[in-house]
């Protein structure tokens, strides 16, 4: 289950990426979405290192 959050988080921050992009080549306002994708990143990377702690055996925290 973790690795299938890491894999679907890493599309959504791929996907949010690519809105934020078409959004400034749009010259649209891209403030909300970069404030998302911001989020999205920070709990990818919370997703990646839960990931790994589990594959190292370390406890959480």
């Amino acid at each position: 289950m973790l690795r299938r959050h890491v894999r679907d988080g890493a599309g959504h921050v791929a996907n949010q990426r690519a809105l934020v992009a078409r959004l400034r080549s749009d010259g649209l306002p891209a403030e909300e979405a970069e404030a998302l994708l911001a989020t999205f990143v920070d709990i990818q990377r919370q997703h990646e290192a839960h990931l790994a702690r589990v594959i190292a055996g370390t406890p959480p925290g």
